[in-house]
């Protein structure tokens, strides 16, 4: 039997029919279909998202991520030559400085300004090591309520239906802002379902990851030994790294939801197994043979193939059962990637 290499890229590659990429969200979050895997006895069911309080038990700790996604593609016009630029912003530098990608970045030179309305401009500092460019900022008052008047919703580009309500883009918990993109499998959750999950007596807390580069930037080297993992910035508190180290220790059962909230509580744990509590960024790129050291199921969307976040779920629940997922998903009809519908990786302690 042919042994599987774990590092090639076209190993996570599979076929999904365009018909199958969700192109809206469903009027009702948690309507959403859900594929359960049980890790323990490799048994798929196929439910609804609501139904996922069933598949909880009294005493696990469930973990989301609650950062908010900026309006962070902005179009704007070079004040020389009025040549249109499209910004889009990545990562908070300082006050004023972001990092960036640019189109056509080629054309802004070091010192050009880009305008994008009255009260909104920038100026080209230099190139990033991504690519982009680094830009500083002109503006009046607080840059968020500045950005939200003139900012897109940043969609991701295999969707092409204009988003009609743009806090669909946000999950019903989201808080801090500083993301370029959703993390999408909190997109199910509802404030009626999470109250529901409580009462049964689920213990839910939040981490911070910022979804940049790192989460969403595609492969593109054959060996994945070769991808630069960009930085994302995390946070952890006392209380929630308290929360997760006590529910470790009384073996009761981590669940992530969203592979970011997997590479927050990944990044934050030390030698002993321990999450401590932090502000930092994480590099993290999880792929087999990658040990998990807190999270003990997932919940997740279907990702695209060659993605980090396939390779992460095959990292988790195993590439053959990954596979074997995402092959009755297609067969199935299941909606694929942001907008679509949810999976559960499942097991007990």
């Amino acid at each position: 039997m042919e042994q599987i290499d774990f590092t090639k890229k076209s190993t996570y590659f599979y076929n999904l029919p365009e018909e199958l990429i969700a192109q809206t969200p469903l009027e009702k979050r948690d309507s959403s279909r859900l594929l359960c895997f049980n890790m323990d006895n490799k048994e798929i069911e196929h439910k609804h998202f609501y139904d996922i309080i069933n598949y909880f038990n009294k005493g696990d700790l469930l973990v989301l991520n609650n950062t908010r996604v900026l309006p962070c593609r902005l179009l704007g016009v070079k004040t020389e030559t009025g040549a249109k630029v499209e910004i889009f912003i990545i990562k908070r530098i300082n006050l004023t400085d972001w990092e960036c990608l640019a189109k056509p970045g080629k054309r802004l030179k070091v010192g050009t300004i880009v305008k994008f309305n009255d009260e909104l401009s920038c100026e080209i500092l230099g190139d990033n090591d991504f690519g982009g460019k680094n830009v500083r900022f002109i503006f009046d008052g607080a840059f968020e309520a500045v950005l939200s008047k003139v900012g897109i919703m940043p969609l991701p580009p295999y969707i092409k239906k204009k988003l009609e309500n743009t806090e669909r883009y946000q999950t019903v918990y989201s808080k801090t802002d500083g993301s370029t993109a959703a993390p999408t499998a909190g997109l199910h959750f509802t404030t009626e379902l999470l109250e529901k999950i409580k009462e049964k007596g689920v213990e839910i807390c939040y981490v911070l990851l910022h979804v940049g580069l790192g989460t969403f930037r595609p492969v593109k080297e054959e060996s994945i030994l070769n991808h630069d993992m960009h930085t994302e910035y995390y946070e952890v508190t006392e209380e929630v790294a308290n929360k997760i180290n006590t529910a470790k220790k009384e073996n009761r059962r981590v669940i992530a939801v969203g592979t970011t909230s997997v590479r927050t509580l990944e990044s934050a744990v030390n030698e002993n197994g321990e999450v401590v509590a932090q502000k930092n960024t994480t590099k993290l790129f999880c792929y087999p043979p990658y040990n998990f050291k807190i999270v003990d199921s997932l919940i997740t969307n279907f990702h695209l193939p060659e993605s980090t976040l396939i390779m992460l779920v095959s990292a988790f629940a195993g590439y053959d059962e990954t596979m074997k997922v995402y092959k009755e998903a297609i067969k199935e009809k299941y909606r694929f990637f942001s907008f679509g519908d949810a999976c559960f990786f499942h097991k007990q302690v």
